[in-house]
C-alpha cells in the first residue's frame, strides 16, 4: 500500500492518478476528504502535515510513503520533520519526497534551504528515501508574464533547466512502483535544455502571437516591486531569490533522469507551450 500526501494539489494529483490507472492500491492522504481525488482502487485518510495522532492512524499499513513538500511557509520544515517522524512512528518504510534542485543550507533560493533540512531529517530518520530535487516548474514559466507582457526579475542571463509537473509525476508514479529499487537515491529532474528568460519570453512571444520581453531587475528593484503585495518578509524573499538562482547558475544542470527513469524525453518549454 502506498501512501501520497497532497493529492489535491497539482503534482500530488497527477502522481495518485498514475499510480491508480497502473491499479496500485493507494492512500490518499488530505486535509480535506471532500476534495480528494476520485480514484479507482483509492482510500481516502483525513491527516495534515505535522498532526501527529491523525498521521498516525492514516499511514497505519502504509508501506512507501510519497512525501509532496507542503506549501511554503513559515514553518514548513517543522511540519515536514513531524510528519517524516510520525510515518517512522507507523511503521513506514519508505519515503520518496520532492525536493528541489541544489538543496542546501546556503542555497541563494531560500525554499531549497528548507529541503535541504528536511532530507537532513530524512537521512537521520531510518527509513528508506528517495529525493526527487525537481527543477523550477516548467508550468509557473507563462505565469511569470506581467499584464503588460513583461517578464521582471534579478535571473540575469542565467539559465533554468525547467521541468514539467508531469514528468515529476512520471518520474514519482515509476519510482514508487519499483520496490527495491532507488534506494537511498538523489536525483535531479530537469527538463531537456536550460533557458534564459530572454529566451523564454522569446519563445511565448512567437507561440502567443504577441511581443513579451525580459526585463531584468536588480535584487533591491525586485524586492521593492514586490512590496505592493503586502506578503511576509519570508515569502518576498522565496520569489526574488528563485529568479536570482537562475542568475547564479544553480538551476542550469540539464539531467537526463527523466528519460533514465521513464524512457521517455522530458517535455520542452516549447513542448509545453505549445499543448496550450
Amino acid at each position: 500500500m502506498i501512501g501520497v500526501t497532497g493529492s489535491t494539489g497539482q503534482l500530488g494529483s497527477r502522481i495518485a492518478r498514475r499510480l491508480a490507472d497502473s491499479g496500485v492500491p493507494q492512500r490518499l492522504l488530505v486535509r480535506d476528504p471532500a476534495r480528494a481525488p476520485e480514484l479507482p482502487g483509492a482510500e481516502v485518510a483525513q491527516a495534515s502535515y505535522g498532526d501527529h495522532a491523525a498521521l498516525l492512524d492514516a499511514l497505519d499499513g502504509i508501506d512507501t510513503l510519497m512525501l509532496i513538500s507542503a506549501s511554503e511557509s513559515a514553518d514548513r520544515v517543522a511540519l515536514h520533520k513531524a510528519t517524516v517522524d510520525a510515518a517512522v512512528a507507523a511503521g513506514v518504510r519508505r519515503i520518496v519526497y520532492t525536493s528541489f534542485a541544489g538543496a542546501a543550507p546556503g542555497a541563494t533560493f531560500t525554499f531549497a534551504r528548507d529541503h535541504w533540512h528536511t532530507e537532513q531529517h530524512l537521512r537521520g530518520s531510518g527509513v528508506d528515501f528517495t529525493f526527487l530535487r525537481d527543477n523550477m516548474y516548467l508550468d509557473f514559466i507563462p505565469g511569470f508574464v506581467g499584464a503588460d507582457d513583461v517578464i521582471r526579475g534579478p535571473a540575469g542571463d542565467g539559465r533554468v533547466a525547467a521541468v514539467a509537473r508531469d514528468d515529476v509525476a512520471a518520474v514519482a508514479a515509476r519510482i514508487l512502483m519499483d520496490r527495491g529499487a532507488h534506494s537511498g537515491a538523489t536525483y535531479d529532474l530537469t527538463g531537456p535544455v536550460a533557458f534564459t528568460m530572454a529566451e523564454a519570453a522569446e519563445l511565448i512571444s512567437r507561440l502567443w502571437g504577441r511581443k513579451v520581453r525580459y526585463e531584468a531587475e536588480t535584487l533591491d528593484e525586485a524586492y521593492r516591486s514586490r512590496e505592493v503585495y503586502g506578503a511576509p518578509a519570508w515569502e518576498v524573499a522565496g520569489w526574488v531569490t528563485s529568479y536570482a538562482a537562475i542568475a547564479s547558475g544553480e538551476l542550469s544542470q540539464v539531467s537526463t533522469a527523466v528519460q533514465d527513469i521513464t524512457g521517455q524525453p522530458p517535455l520542452s518549454l516549447e513542448d509545453y507551450l505549445a499543448r496550450g
